[in-house]
Parts: structure tokens; sequence; C-alpha cells
């Protein structure tokens, strides 16, 4: 294989690996029973006239499986950071104790892990979107390097070499998927 044979496929490789790396984070998101700080990422905390990633604005802690506590760096902030957690849309409605908020995790019923499921499979799907788009536009730059004067079977051993990529990386979303649905499921 040319050079550039190589750094198409190396791209190829690196769009595919943020896909998944995006995938992992949005699983973070999604609640899956127990308490979790990255269940907060995500909300934005009018902080002094700007809005500002939660995580910015405290510390947020997991005591146990069932409580998030949340403590402001700076303590008059702790409305602005009430509201906030109020208005995310994630049902979550904090205790405030002063100096910190507590929030208590229900747990999941099951319709609401159901739905959590659903949740996870169309971020896995969107994902597999993102994956085969870097794989058109690395057939794209395949094409193109035919045209630059790469022998035609060179372009379709790299082409080969990219759908096993993208193979690859689709099962990975899928064994991603499988992990967050059981964990989604177990009570």
């Amino acid at each position: 294989m040319t050079d550039d044979s190589i750094l198409c496929l190396d791209e190829a490789e690196e769009g595919m690996t943020q896909a998944i790396d995006h995938l992992k984070k949005e699983f973070q998101k999604i609640r899956a029973g127990k308490a979790n700080p990255s269940m907060l990422s995500g909300v934005l905390v009018d902080y002094y006239g700007t809005s500002t990633p939660i995580e910015r604005t405290a510390n947020i802690n997991t005591p146990d499986a069932r409580m998030i506590v949340v403590q402001p760096f700076d303590k008059s902030t702790i409305h602005e950071i009430e509201k906030a957690i109020m208005n995310s849309g994630l049902g979550f409605n904090p205790q405030n104790e002063g100096e910190l908020l507590r929030i208590n995790v229900p747990p999941l019923t099951e319709e609401r892990r159901l739905d959590l499921v659903k949740q996870a499979k169309t971020v896995a799907e969107d994902t597999k979107v993102g994956i085969r788009n870097v794989r058109k536009h690395a057939n794209d730059e395949a094409k193109n390097l035919e045209k630059d004067g790469v022998s035609e079977d060179e372009v379709k051993q790299l082409m080969d070499e990219i759908q096993k990529l993208t193979d690859s990386f689709s099962k990975k979303v899928d064994e991603y998927f499988d992990i967050k649905e059981e964990d989604i499921l177990t009570v």
C-alpha cells in the first residue's frame, strides 16, 4: 500500500474511533438505575450570566447508589444550580440544604427502563450512521487516489480494508449497546 492509502485508512479509523468515543459519552448520560455523577453532564447552569456546564460550578458525588450530592464551589449560586437541574428534563427534584443539593435517584420502573433501552438503541444507530458516513468519505478519498495514479487493484484493496474496519466498528457498537441494555434492564 502507498503512503496515501495508509493515510486514508488511518483517517477512517480515527473518524470511527471518535464515533465510538461519542457513543460511550452518550451512554454515560443514560441512567441505568444507580446514581452516577455523569447523569448531570449536559446540565447547563446560568453562572453569572454565562451558560456553564454544571461540572464547572460544583462538585458532584454519589455517596450511595440512590443519591447524588451537588456541592457548589460558590454557595451563592446554589439556587441557579437547583433551577438548572429542575429544568434539565432529567426528572430530578433536588433538595436544597443551604450549602449543598441532594438528589434522590428513584428506582426505575419497567416502562422507564424500556424507554431508556430505546434511547440507547437510537444512540447506537446514530453512531452506526456516523461510522458509515466515515466509510463513505474514506471510499471517496480512495477513488480520488485512483485518479491520482494509484492502481485500481490497490484502490480495491483499500476499499476492502475500509469495509473491514467499518464492520469491526459496527460490531463494537453492537457490543456496547448489548452491555448498556443489560445494565439498564438489570434490576
